[in-house]
């Protein structure tokens, strides 16, 4: 066991003091604060533009304009209408100097008629909040026009009591699904990356001993076998280390962009009604995916004895996970489709979809542990087969093409 913690920490020091990863880490750390705090930056920048949202109101009535700043304080928007003294091509100069952002003309003859004036069609948030503010107005003055009073205004647009109801017993309600879905996004689009990056460094260095010739040496000293799963151990450790970084990162960023944003994003992303299972899960099923995945790399990149033929031999494991992806996030949707069933059972897709029925749905503990079993058992055979190939895999040399040779490094190996 001495030689195998040895290669371990040769795999993951060597890494974790690349240029590459530590960069990698800090600008990904580092994104995520200038994410969760780019509205105070983008305020900050915009500090010394008090005008930004002020909108000009031409009215010649006089009467339109207190009418249009009430409905826009009811949707609670930040742009002020004010009323104008200058003339339209006044205003239009303004606009074009950059001194006035936009400005809206308000008639009323046969019906209300709004012409709102910005230099581009990105102007004041494309006018969102104005256009609302202008529809709600129409109906004001309608409902005078007409005779009707308030409350029977409110009570000819008031929405209509509508329920849904799931009969399904796995099925969630619409509030618990809307919380689970964009945690379970987040964590699914984790484990993809996670499951593509790491495999492919063990692929990348397996392939970078073998053409370095360091693998002749390491070899006659220790097995191939040990060598291939210190490498995996190594390079895994090294992902779960760079994750709890990430995460740590995010929930700090998130704590010093002010209680608003947190509460929001905990909202949207169901931090809010947390279950400590789902985040089990999730450590479980990239732990899974991540050693049936570093199995096959390393089987792979033991077959090549350069870099540059390491991604084509990559491919069809590539494939495996992208198709994996495409299904879990199109399940999102439709969390209780047969494909999407079905698909969790598969060994090369489970890690991601498997965790997407277990975070959308309340399925029956059994199908997760059945789906682990299985994932457990074809880790096992893989690691077998692997360290079958991987034995004589690193003794190859010369080109290699295709997983033809996959059959010629057991061969080889079982006649060492």
């Amino acid at each position: 066991m001495h030689s195998f913690w040895i290669i371990f920490k040769q795999a993951f020091l060597t890494k974790a003091r690349t240029k590459s990863f530590i960069a990698t880490t800090v600008i990904v750390a580092a994104s995520f604060f200038l994410v969760a705090n780019l509205s105070n930056i983008i305020a900050l920048f915009d500090g010394g533009n008090e005008g930004a949202d002020v909108l000009h109101v031409l009215d010649e009535s006089g009467q339109l304009t207190p009418l249009l700043q009430e409905q826009l304080a009811a949707v609670d928007s930040p742009v002020q209408a004010m009323p104008t003294d200058m003339s339209e091509p006044e205003l239009r100069q303004g606009i074009s100097e950059g001194t006035i952002e936009a400005y809206i003309e308000l008639t009323q003859a046969q019906g209300l008629a709004a012409r709102y004036v910005t230099e581009s069609a990105n102007g004041m948030g494309s006018g969102a909040d104005v256009v609302q503010a202008v529809q709600s107005m129409q109906t004001v003055l309608a409902a005078d026009e007409i005779g009707l009073s308030q409350a029977e205004v409110s009570q000819l647009f008031s929405p209509a009591s509508f329920e849904r109801e799931a009969v399904a017993v796995s099925s969630k309600s619409e509030e618990e699904l809307n919380q689970a879905r964009g945690l379970v996004y987040v964590l699914i689009l984790l484990i993809y990356v996670a499951v593509i990056y790491y495999p492919n460094m063990i692929a990348m260095e397996v392939a970078n001993e073998k053409s370095s010739r360091v693998m002749e040496i390491l070899i006659s000293s220790v097995s191939p076998v040990k060598h291939m799963f210190a490498k995996i151990a190594g390079i895994g450790m090294l992902g779960i280390l760079q994750m709890l970084i990430f995460g740590t990162a995010g929930y700090f960023a998130i704590k010093s962009a002010g209680t608003d944003l947190a509460g929001g994003i905990t909202g949207v992303f169901g931090f809010s009604d947390l279950k400590i299972s789902t985040f089990l899960f999730a450590f479980l099923f990239f732990l899974l995916g991540y050693f049936l995945y570093a199995v096959l790399a390393a089987l792979l990149g033991s077959l090549v004895s350069r870099t540059e033929d390491v991604q084509q031999l990559m491919l069809p494991m590539m494939f495996l996970v992208i198709i994996a992806s495409f299904i879990a996030f199109s399940g999102i949707a439709m969390p209780e489709a047969t494909y999407v069933t079905v698909a969790s059972y598969i060994p090369f897709f489970a890690p991601l979809v498997m965790f997407l029925r277990v975070g959308m749905l309340d399925i029956p503990l059994w199908e997760p542990l059945l789906s682990i079993a299985i994932m457990l058992v074809t880790i096992g055979v893989l690691g077998t087969i692997g360290a079958r190939v991987y034995r004589g895999g690193v003794l190859m040399y010369g080109p290699s093409q295709s997983l033809k040779d996959i059959r010629k490094a057991i061969r080889l190996g079982d006649n060492k």
